[in-house]
């Protein structure tokens, strides 16, 4: 397919993923990387009380927060 007939597809919203390869497609800023965090036994609870009242796991909140306390600083 040309481009020209893609952007076409895509500027009226034609559903274009069967045209796509996204197997190795890639987020830009979005590469994880493992870190290990202590933190005090009261941080977890509090931790686990949230992410159970918000229905998600642990992770999820501590990635939320910090990220929204970086968006702040930058």
């Amino acid at each position: 397919m040309k481009a020209k007939a893609f952007d076409k597809k895509f500027d009226d919203n034609e559903d274009i993923s069967q045209y796509l390869d996204v197997s190795k497609a890639k987020r830009p800023q979005q590469e994880q990387k493992r870190v290990n965090v202590d933190f005090p036994l009261w941080m977890i609870r509090e931790l686990d009380k949230e992410a159970k009242r918000l229905g998600v796991p642990r992770q999820s909140i501590i990635k939320v927060w910090v990220a929204e306390r970086l968006e702040k600083t930058s």
